[in-house]
Formats: structure tokens, sequence, C-alpha cells
């Protein structure tokens, strides 16, 4: 029985491997086999790694934040304690940040941290959703009544302006369709700066 070698089609695999295990040592990026091998364990190591990686960056926002409280004169755990009692909620990422780059807003926290040991502050509740769900009464009603539509109408602009607040955290396709919506020229090949701009 003849030898079938597999031709172009296992040369092309055996190339592929080779061109992941490039850069590995030795024989690890020359031979087909052990670049095998060794591509088996590095994706073993990535998959390990990408959830280890999550720890060790918060350990790393842990201590930065821990040296920032203690030059405040605080704990770590008596400062995450005294913010969860003061009602504020931050994440580790975001309070390293703060520590290295502004460091007296930091101080601020601290001592509103202090102030939530102490029992001073009382959690306070954003009461953002009210006045939507008055606006959303207020249209549900039939226009029995003439003078109810002007309010209404008085309210909407109310809601533009808060639209116009958040342009920055639109995708460029909703900001392109609200660009069509207003005739603006040229909206295709705008950035998304640009976009936010023109919509201003």
């Amino acid at each position: 029985m003849t030898r079938v070698k597999g031709g172009p089609v296992a040369k092309n695999r055996r190339r592929k491997v080779l061109k992941q295990a490039k850069g590995y040592f030795g024989s690890k990026h020359r031979l087909f086999k052990t670049a095998q091998e060794q591509l088996f364990h590095s994706g073993e190591y990535a998959y390990r790694d990408r959830k280890q990686n999550k720890r060790n960056f918060r350990k790393l926002w842990i201590t930065r934040i821990n040296a920032a409280c203690r030059e405040n004169d605080i704990s770590y755990s008596r400062f995450i304690n005294g913010l969860n009692k003061a009602g504020i909620e931050i994440n580790r990422k975001m309070l390293s940040e703060i520590a290295i780059d502004n460091p007296k807003y930091f101080s601020k926290l601290v001592k509103l941290a202090k102030d939530g040991l102490e029992g001073k502050v009382v959690k306070t509740e954003v009461k953002a959703e009210k006045p939507v769900v008055k606006e959303v009464k207020t249209e549900a009603k039939p226009a029995a009544k003439k003078e109810v539509k002007p309010e209404a109408k008085a309210e909407k602009p109310v809601a533009k302006k808060e639209v116009k607040t958040d342009l920055s955290k639109l995708t460029v396709a909703e900001l392109k369709a609200m660009a069509k919506s207003k005739k603006i020229s040229g909206y295709s090949t705008m950035k998304k700066d640009e976009l936010i701009s023109a919509l201003q």
C-alpha cells in the first residue's frame, strides 16, 4: 500500500503551530512535536492566569489604597467599613486611581469614612426616579383637560437637556442617528467628538 503524506494540508497545519510557537526557546519553536506540546501547556497557563490576573490587580489596588490610608491615619479595613457605613459605593480600582491622581479628594473620602464610623453620616439615596414617574403619570392621562398639555410640553425640554449632557455616553451609531434626524450635513464621516460638538 502506498504511503500517504497529507501534502500541503499537513504542512499548513504544522506551519500554523510553528507560527504560534514563534519566540519559544530552543526546539520549542523549531520542531513541530515539541512546539505543539508547548502550545498545549501555554494554553493551560493562559487560561489559569486570566483568572489569576484579576486577583493580582485587586491585590495591587488594595495595596495602593492602604498606603494612601496610612498617610491619612486610618487603616484600610476601617476606611472600607467607614465608606460602607456612609453609603459611598466606589470600587477599589477607582479608589486606587483617586489615591494616585487626587490625594486631596482621597483625604475627603477618608474624612467621610471616619464620620461614617462615628455614625455621623446617614445613607442618602439619589431621588432621580421620582420625577420620571411623575412624567409618566401625566403622559398616561388622556387629554381630558386642556391645561395638562402645556405642562407636558414644558417638561419635554427638560428631558432633552438631560440627553444633551449624556451625549458622551451614547454610541457613535446613536449619535449619527440623532445627527440624521437633525439633518446635519456630513455626519456619516464625523468622529464621536465632532458629532457631539455638532449636536450641541
